[in-house]
């Protein structure tokens, strides 16, 4: 009975059904009839893993396919938690949870679990299986972040040096004198970008470290929720979130059709001193070039920012890229190996209708670019028109990357877990 079992598993596999993800430890896993409703690519499909168990920010999995999700805000005074199957249907069926702080990043390295409240980044020891070894007592790796609660997530990845790397934005829109006030310049030079505005780098072993012990590796950087270490380049690479309020505060130099798209949302490689440019420019993916602010003097068609960095992928205004995941599983077809995907947790401001709210595809070879970004799922928000962020049934935050190649993402709004997977033909 046990070879047919096998050997209808391994049919269903050559067909392409659909409806089952085929596992390299033999499981079968069916998707939702309805794929959890997404709209995925021919050969893919969907389910849920869990849901309502908090507002969903960043997610990573172990090696034993156990879910740690990291909550904006702790339930029941959980700030982290695990889930995980233990019956191999692919569903969460064992809830647990830890760490009384709410905040964004996660990830695993080398044997411990990595967490960051909005002002510090935490280290857990796991043991064989992948388990939190003692989860009310981790190590304090960074302390002391700036947190002024506008762009104050700290997410984090880590190389394979032993770094750290952690976010910390911009307590600010663009650098004004006066925050997001109409008619106040920006301040020449920005105070802001001392203390935040970019990506700090720390000893991912170091204990307590503060901005006195790591280093500014890369500035000008608005707000980063997304970034990743892609192994085949070598390098940093992270989504920036676009100033607001164009058109809004310069009606004169920018249609509200313009407002609604730019600045662009921007991916950028990141080499150590690097400066991608905020407060005094922005990226517009429509001139492809660098344009100075309007606090600085700009006009919306003055290029700026001599040595300023340009990014590798453009896409559209206000659609909070936040998360970003190169993927290096073997599940997916070729075409997906090392490219990167990226979560849009959708726009505010882009009225009449709301947009974002996706997981989008840009492919990648030999640790660049190598094509145009496209949507990969859809379908998050639960309506064809969104008026309000309010309005989605779904807000894709974060994503990763499990044992067996499927791509899983969190939600924001009712902390549900998506996993998808790959069944057709490669």
């Amino acid at each position: 009975m046990a070879n047919q079992l096998k050997k209808s598993w391994f049919l269903a596999c050559a067909l392409g059904l659909a409806i089952v993800s085929c596992n390299s430890g033999g499981n079968t896993i069916e998707t939702d009839a309805d794929n959890a409703g997404l709209a995925l690519p021919d050969g893919f499909g969907a389910l849920k893993v869990a849901d309502s168990i908090g507002s969903a920010r960043h997610l990573v999995v172990n090696a034993k396919g156990d879910v740690f999700v990291k909550l904006q805000r702790p339930v029941n005074g959980e700030g982290i938690i695990m889930l995980s199957d233990t019956d191999g249907d692919g569903r969460a069926d064992e809830q647990t949870g830890f760490g009384d702080y709410g905040g964004t990043g996660i990830f695993i390295k080398d044997g411990y679990l990595y967490a960051s409240s909005n002002s510090e980044v935490f280290r857990y020891e796991l043991d064989d299986n992948g388990r939190v070894v003692n989860p009310n007592a981790p190590d304090t790796v960074v302390t002391g972040l700036i947190d002024r609660r506008q762009h104050n997530s700290k997410s984090i990845t880590l190389d394979d040096a032993g770094n750290i790397y952690v976010n910390i934005g911009a307590y600010s829109n663009v650098c004004q004198e006066k925050d997001r006030t109409f008619g106040s310049p920006g301040m020449q030079p920005c105070p802001i970008l001392d203390s935040a505005g970019g990506i700090w780098q720390f000893r991912a072993d170091g204990m307590r470290q503060s901005y006195g012990d790591g280093e500014r590796y890369a500035t000008g950087l608005r707000n980063v929720v997304g970034l990743d270490w892609n192994q085949e380049a070598g390098a940093l690479f992270v989504m920036q979130h676009g100033r607001d309020n164009l058109h809004d505060f310069y009606p004169d130099l920018y249609d509200p059709e313009v407002g609604i798209d730019l600045p662009s949302e921007a991916m950028y490689r990141l080499n150590r001193g690097a400066d991608a440019g905020w407060p005094y420019v922005y990226y517009d993916h429509h001139q492809k070039k660098n344009i100075v602010n309007p606090e600085y003097g700009g006009d919306g068609k003055q290029e700026g920012g001599e040595d300023v960095l340009d990014p590798v992928v453009a896409f559209p205004g206000h659609i909070a890229p936040n998360a970003l995941l190169f993927y290096t599983g073997d599940q997916f077809p070729e075409r997906y190996k090392n490219g990167a995907f990226i979560a849009f947790h959708g726009s505010w401001n882009r009225a009449p209708e709301q947009q974002g709210y996706m997981v989008a595809f840009v492919p990648f070879k030999d640790g660049q670019p190598s094509g145009d970004w496209e949507v990969f799922a859809d379908g998050f928000a639960g309506a064809d028109t969104v008026a309000g962020p309010g309005d989605a049934r779904h807000r894709p935050c974060g994503l990763a990357e499990g044992p067996d190649g499927s791509l899983y993402v969190s939600d924001s709004v009712n902390g549900t877990i998506f996993r998808i997977v790959y069944a057709g033909g490669k």
